[in-house]
């Protein structure tokens, strides 16, 4: 039995999928196995995965009767894979030079029952940069569970930064549903779920952003399954019973971050959608605010929060159009010759939500293919 599955689902990625699994497969040995998931691909992504599995025992692909979507895609990966413990990777990302053998290294050293890696962004135009959540990841020796470090939860709340037991997995049910939005759903409960909790402090995986197709360059009304996922996040986490429950108060902080981070960019979401988005995350805010209050956050984005408690969409409206004419002005005084677009054209390389601070707290705002 391989020490590691990595499960890989794919789908209109031909022109990154070669260097996706040559960046697992190049250090790895046997007892690291690739379970690679042609979720119907239409390009040449199927032949790619057939020329792997031919010449490299590790890898078995496994092709779906039809298109799935992301999430149960990797489901379907994970109900193959024979490893100790999975690694969803997105196969237009890659794995940092080493990360395999630091992984298996840190796994067998500490027997964790997810291990949590570091990342970076990695843009079109050649830029990388250290995700905003990182520093969460510091300090932490040993194993934990989440009540010693409950700072764990901002961590970038994506499948492919942690490296669960298969046998937790199984435990609990834990799988990811279908639609947008598939990661946090399965990635909270991960981590309430687990007993033993490692860390590993280096950059292990190298998240693509910015690339034509993917759900987070997607201007969609699709963005609004934001707010479904959370629905059965809360509905799981309840009839999961009460370990399920801790950490209300921060959960339910990072999800109003979340929202309105989604909210906020008009890389996402239509702006026609955008009062039913508010509407819907403010029946959200009272359906599921604890009893005792949580940590809001202060300045702008405590009054963002008091916006949604209240129900207030045209005074959230008319902080966000001040925001981003702020933003103009300050493009125009630094001599950008295209900031009078800057209000309609966000830069790709940056969130255009209204407050960056959503993101410095590791809300996890970035998913999909």
């Amino acid at each position: 039995m391989p020490l590691l599955s990595v499960v890989v689902p794919v789908h209109n990625v031909e022109r990154y999928l070669r260097a996706c699994l040559d960046s697992v497969l190049v250090e790895s040995t046997g007892e690291v196995e690739v379970v690679a998931v042609d979720d119907r691909s239409p390009d040449g992504s199927a032949g790619i995965l057939r020329e792997y599995a031919i010449r490299d025992p590790r890898v078995r692909v496994v092709t779906l009767a039809q298109n799935v979507g992301l999430g149960r895609a990797r489901n379907a990966g994970f109900a193959l894979a024979r490893g100790e413990y999975v690694w969803f990777v997105d196969s237009d990302d890659r794995l940092a030079a080493g990360a395999v053998g630091a992984v298996c290294a840190r796994l067998r050293e500490l027997r964790p029952e997810v291990l949590l890696v570091d990342h970076d962004r990695v843009y079109e135009d050649g830029m990388v940069e250290t995700d905003a959540s990182s520093p969460v990841l510091r300090g932490v020796d040993g194993v934990a569970s989440l009540d010693e470090r409950p700072e764990l939860l901002r961590l970038q709340h994506t499948a492919w930064n942690k490296i669960v037991s298969a046998e937790l997995i199984r435990a609990h049910d834990l799988v990811f549903p279908a639609g947008w939005y598939e990661d946090f759903p399965f990635s909270h409960p991960v981590l309430l779920a687990a007993e033993r909790i490692a860390v590993l402090d280096r950059v292990c995986y190298h998240y693509r952003r910015g690339r034509d197709g993917a759900i987070t360059t997607s201007v969609s009304a699709r963005h609004l399954e934001a707010v479904a996922q959370y629905r059965a996040l809360w509905a799981g986490l309840a009839a999961r019973g009460p370990r399920f429950q801790r950490h209300h108060d921060r959960l339910f902080r990072l999800m109003i971050d979340h929202c309105l981070a989604v909210m906020g960019n008009a890389d996402r979401l239509p702006s026609r959608a955008r009062r039913d988005f508010f509407r819907q995350v403010v029946q959200l805010y009272r359906e599921h605010r604890p009893a005792g209050g949580y940590p809001r956050p202060g300045a702008l984005g405590g009054i963002k929060h008091d916006l949604i408690r209240l129900g207030w969409y045209p005074a959230y409206a008319a902080l966000r159009g001040a925001w981003r004419s702020s933003r103009t002005l300050r493009e125009r005084r630094r001599g950008n010759p295209s900031a009078a677009a800057v209000a309609t054209v966000p830069a790709p390389r940056r969130s255009d939500h209204f407050d960056r601070r959503e993101a410095a707290i590791g809300a996890g705002m970035d998913y999909g293919r």
